[in-house]
């Protein structure tokens, strides 16, 4: 049954499940993913972000993103019909966690992924996390990591895998 902010409540007392009812669904991991990482703003930016998402769909993540207190909308000032969405600092909280999927999935994945990229994401982890929190609180949306081309990946490297750090 959701609570007054229309949010379901968690099925167990369970840490992780809790997490999941907030932000589990893949959509709402790729709108987090893209206001944290490649610093899209808007609805179109976030449509034609290349998932294949429905419109409804976004716009009901949208919707539980903002009622889950995970981002909030701002009408542009220049163009008020405009609205652009930002991460709240629950939001940014979720920076380890993103950046934790995205090598891991890099590492056990066939993944688009630059190898030498997630190296570095991997070896820097606190430099990364830093640099994500700095671009969020100066509300830069410069994008963290280039767009992934899937030729370009292909052309450079066979191995997806992110190499483990040797001792």
């Amino acid at each position: 049954m959701p609570d007054k902010r229309g949010v379901a409540k968690p099925r167990s007392g369970c840490p992780v499940s809790a997490s999941l009812e907030v932000f589990g669904d893949r959509w709402s991991l790729l709108v987090v993913r893209d206001l944290m990482v490649r610093g899209y703003r808007t609805f179109k930016e976030f449509f034609e972000s290349g998932e294949g998402i429905a419109s409804n769909v976004l716009a009901d993540r949208l919707r539980r993103l903002e009622k889950s207190g995970i981002i909030r909308a701002e009408r542009e000032k220049n163009d008020n019909r405009r609205i652009n969405y930002r991460l709240t600092e629950k939001g940014i909280d979720l920076a380890p966690v993103m950046l934790d999927l995205l090598i891991w999935g890099a590492r056990h994945e066939q993944t688009d992924a630059s190898c030498s990229w997630l190296v570095r994401m991997n070896k820097n982890r606190e430099e990364i996390l830093h640099e994500v929190r700095q671009r969020w609180e100066h509300d830069d949306p410069t994008p963290l990591i280039p767009q992934f081309d899937s030729d370009v990946v292909r052309a450079l490297s066979r191995n997806r895998h992110v190499p483990k750090e040797r001792s």
